[in-house]
């Protein structure tokens, strides 16, 4: 829809996303690769979160943060896959402006949250490996509360500065995202006035966000690296290092796409690879990080294990009781 504003402009009162237009002929095999992906991420990372909750033994630093990574996930997919699985299916592409804005603040503030989050592992995993005589005084539980905390309250409010600049964009035909959701640099560039302060706000926040805790996290691990490649058992070190590579690795590639996007210069070829890189960061990393983080954990693992042993338990008195009754 669009109002005339008695200018050469019309100014609309909602945006349509594109999504990934060039791929209409695959929408029902995309729709369903992305429900999948949803489903998976959502039970994935509550479970994580309930095991965590329930389980006095995952009660320490490093699951403490596990859980809030996993709560922030389920909070991250919901808001951009859902609107992604109805594009798909309806072919609905529409969202208000007050939709888009909202959505663009919960994405940017989580993604925030999350890069601190990411930080404050590496750092909790770097202590315990490489200081573990001063483990339990570090890391203790006011200092994992705040860090957390922290973490939460430093993307909310740093991203209350940009959803207010968001909201002073007026928006005209054409109103089209060639995005899958309202990011940054796609929603700033079918504004009709100038948005060059709502850019670069944007490059100094993600520069101030992403590479510092990236650097922290990449610092903390190749001291993790050395303190692994020291320890004198063979199959010791391999289970080490293959952990820490794994986690390593989502890491690179989560900062990676980040970085790209929105702190390396907007070229025509990154442009062009905008939607690719969006995916690995939005859709892959939360759910890959449940499996990579947690449930290959021993700890875990044994959680999960005695959870679905109680449940069990659980359920057979019940049908025993009822078919006495019979």
């Amino acid at each position: 829809m669009a109002i005339g504003d008695g200018t050469n402009q019309t100014i609309v009162i909602e945006l349509i996303l594109l999504g990934f237009g060039d791929l209409q002929h695959l929408d029902m095999v995309l729709f369903l690769l992305f429900l999948v992906i949803y489903i998976f991420t959502m039970v994935g990372n509550i479970l994580i979160i309930a095991l965590v909750v329930l389980n006095p033994n995952l009660h320490t630093p490093m699951y403490f943060f596990l859980g809030n990574l996993s709560c922030l996930e389920t909070f991250y997919t919901s808001t951009i896959l859902p609107k992604v699985i109805v594009i798909f299916l309806t072919g609905e592409k529409a969202i208000s402006i007050p939709g888009c804005i909202a959505q663009f603040y919960f994405f940017a503030a989580l993604v925030v949250t999350e890069c601190g989050l990411l930080a404050m592992m590496s750092y909790d995993r770097y202590t315990a490996i490489c200081k573990p005589l001063h483990y339990s005084t570090l890391m203790n539980m006011k200092a994992c509360l705040f860090m957390a905390s922290g973490s939460w309250l430093n993307g909310f409010l740093a991203m209350s500065v940009m959803m207010y600049l968001m909201t002073r964009l007026p928006f005209c035909v054409p109103n089209e995202i060639d995005h899958f959701f309202c990011d940054l640099t796609p929603v700033a560039r079918i504004s009709c006035s100038e948005a060059q302060r709502f850019e670069l706000m944007g490059f100094i926040f993600s520069t101030i966000f992403t590479l510092p805790p990236f650097l922290l996290t990449l610092t903390s691990y190749m001291f993790i690296i050395i303190a692994i490649l020291r320890i004198p058992s063979t199959t010791g070190r391999k289970k080490a290092f293959s952990t820490c590579s794994s986690h390593l690795l989502v890491v690179t590639i989560y900062y990676g796409t980040l970085i790209t996007v929105y702190v390396l210069p907007n070229t025509e070829n990154i442009r062009k690879l905008n939607k690719v890189f969006s995916v690995f960061y939005t859709i892959l990393t939360p759910l890959i990080n449940p499996l990579i983080y947690s449930l290959r954990n021993r700890e875990v693992k044994e959680a999960l294990r005695k959870s679905i042993g109680k449940l069990i338990h659980g359920i057979r008195p019940q049908k025993f009781k009822s078919l006495s009754l019979e």
